[in-house]
């Protein structure tokens, strides 16, 4: 207890030597990258060479990855509402899968800008299969439990913490920069299909083979998954950005490494450790806080999902609510039990997200070349999805809704390529990580900061004025981070 005490003491203490260090590290970004534009055009990007097939290997290898994870989260979320028909328990399993990762994201940014970002999407892929075959095979003897489900969801979410900023970090070493809309918008798309696909198939294994072999689906496709992003070789950069990123991380990482160096004198190695990580996680907020561009992404995102996101996951009680006994016959599928609308509200979000994905991933990739258009595609998002969730709200019938809701999805995948893009292309290489590290853990902690207010207010109110009051509170957010954008044009000119 005394030696966390004396750490903080001394990172209090150096905070304005931190601050200096963190200002000049700033002050040299924006600088390099005002030369880069002009050197840019003289000097070639050695990712030109062969970018698409590494990014083809690293998309492929998500995919198969992503698919097998959600093929097993929605079997083993279906085996818990099955066998305890308890709400505290979707509750565990709702904390159990989603804060891990909100709360490890902030230390995975800051492991993909110090460590490998290749071995850092790899090694979770492997952790979470071995602790997979470790739960197939008690379900197989009869040992299985929701005390041993918990524990399984914690390490899958926390390999996530980790995994996530790692491939978002990843993609600007194989990709142009002229190519990360594009790739963003794919890498969407194919989250969008596996919304619709995954639950599709882990229906059909739910009815066909017992759970313990669907829990080996992950583990199959993790190492698919491994095997195509082991085969990337990244390339190398070149001299001139050599050396300003190592400037840049020698300034930025200077009273991280000294602050682990004092530590090791008398303390051990795991607590300088976590010292240098805290110190880190210090520098890559002022770091973000710090570029209007970047603080509009993360802020913007992060108050999105708690005014309008969290809303959204109320769509069940909507549906019972407001279209209770009301049918819709669509011609190819005839809606009539709370389930077939709910799963239409569901895959019809979905299509919207795939339709975005694919206008942004072609045309929106040659539009929005720049990144003032993209900083404008965000804003032009954020309002949509403002103005698409009022519209659930007032919607007068089941079909107007569920066209709304395709809206809302196009909307979403029209506002988060960008999004990425943007912190991909705005970050400097050594703080990529802590930047999509805390833009992930903001983000998730937002929607459920948000439901702890709408949740409530659903039983007090009409379900619909929820919808409505979340939808205008989102346009103020749009127009917030115009105002930052604004800002950070102004300050750049």
């Amino acid at each position: 207890m005394s030696q966390n005490t004396h750490t903080a003491q001394s990172t209090v203490e150096s905070a304005p030597e931190s601050t200096v260090t963190e200002s000049a590290a700033i002050e040299s970004t924006v600088a390099r990258s005002a030369d880069s534009i002009k050197s840019d055009q003289s000097t070639p990007d050695p990712r030109d060479a062969g970018w698409m097939s590494r990014v083809a290997l690293l998309l492929t290898g998500q995919a198969f990855s992503l698919l097998g994870s959600s093929i097993v989260q929605y079997a083993l979320w279906w085996w818990i509402v099955l066998e305890s028909k308890t709400g505290m328990a979707m509750l565990l399993a709702t904390l159990f899968g989603v804060v891990p990762q909100a709360i490890v994201s902030m230390f995975g940014g800051p492991m993909a800008d110090r460590y490998n970002r290749k071995l850092l999407i790899m090694l979770p892929d492997l952790i979470i299969a071995a602790v997979t075959v470790a739960l197939s095979f008690s379900f197989a003897m009869g040992w299985a439990s929701l005390s041993v489900i918990f524990v399984v969801l914690l390490i899958r979410s926390s390999g996530g913490g980790v995994q996530m900023p790692a491939v978002q970090s990843f993609i600007p070493d194989v990709t142009p920069t002229g190519k990360l809309l594009r790739v963003n918008s794919i890498f969407g798309v194919i989250n969008s299909a596996n919304m619709i696909v995954a639950p599709a198939i882990a229906a059909v294994l739910v009815n066909m083979v017992p759970l313990w072999s669907i829990l080996l689906v992950d583990v199959t496709t993790a190492v698919i998954g491994v095997g195509f992003v082991s085969m990337i070789r990244v390339p190398k950069k070149s001299s001139a950005t050599d050396t300003g990123t190592a400037q840049t991380i020698s300034m930025q990482n200077a009273t991280a490494d000294e602050a682990v160096k004092a530590a090791t004198d008398g303390t051990h190695l795991f607590a300088a450790t976590l010292r240098r990580t805290f110190v880190d996680l210090k520098d890559g907020f002022r770091y973000a806080m710090g570029h209007p561009h970047l603080k509009g992404v993360i802020l913007g995102d992060a108050l999105t999902c708690f005014v309008a996101v969290a809303p959204m996951n109320l769509t069940l009680l909507l549906m019972t609510r407001e279209y209770e006994g009301i049918d819709l016959n669509l011609g190819f599928v005839n809606l009539t039990t709370a389930s077939d609308k709910l799963a239409a509200n569901e895959l019809g979000w979905s299509i919207g997200m795939l339709l975005g994905g694919a206008f942004m991933s072609t045309i929106g990739a040659k539009i929005l070349r720049d990144g003032r258009a993209q900083m404008r595609m965000v804003v032009v998002g954020i309002a949509l999805v403002g103005i698409t969730v009022i519209g659930l709200g007032v919607a007068p019938n089941l079909l107007a809704y569920l066209i709304i809701d395709v809206l809302n999805g196009i909307a979403s995948a029209v506002c988060v390529g960008p999004m990425r893009t943007i912190m991909q292309s705005e970050s400097d290489e050594s703080m990529t990580g802590r930047v999509f590290g805390l833009e992930t853990t903001m983000a998730t902690f937002g929607m459920p900061l948000g439901m702890l207010i709408f949740a409530p207010l659903a039983d007090v109110i009409p379900i619909s004025w929820v919808f409505i009051a979340g939808g205008v509170l989102t346009l103020p957010v749009a127009w917030y981070v115009r105002l930052l954008f604004r800002r950070g044009v102004s300050d750049a000119a």
